[in-house]
């Protein structure tokens, strides 16, 4: 008969179900690229990594309020943002988005223009991780 569940098996089982949401939230929103990243052996500061790509700045825009929204809603509160603008020409009167993470506590969302992605590489980076399928 098993034993009981565990406070850290608890946590670990909610951070991969945010993990997913996440990465489902996303294929909603249709980011390129979505790829789970289980970090959970491999470092201290955080569980999972959910990497995707968007294909514009208004895609951009769009996927990061979907993915707010929705970890909000299923009380995974997103507890800090950060992000570069591209940077800005004379024909450019706005920055565009290059990147954001979104720091989740026990997930982090990587949030990427198709540059940005290919510069960063963080499934190079954490390649001794494991990828967790999205259903």
């Amino acid at each position: 008969m098993p034993g009981p569940v565990t406070a850290l098996h608890e946590r670990e089982l909610n951070s991969q179900a945010n993990a997913l949401l996440a990465a489902r939230a996303a294929l909603e929103k249709q980011a390129e690229g979505v790829v789970v990243l289980d970090l959970r052996a491999l470092s201290s500061v955080t569980d999972f990594f959910v990497v995707a790509t968007a294909g514009s700045p208004p895609h951009f825009k769009a996927l990061q309020e979907h993915l707010d929204a929705v970890l909000e809603q299923h009380g995974c509160a997103v507890g800090h943002v950060e992000g570069a603008p591209a940077a800005r020409g004379p024909t450019q009167p706005a920055a565009e988005p290059q990147w954001v993470l979104m720091d989740c506590g026990e997930i982090v969302v990587h949030l990427f223009n198709q540059h940005a992605r290919s510069f960063y590489r963080l499934e190079d980076l954490w390649a001794d991780a494991p990828r967790v399928p999205v259903s």
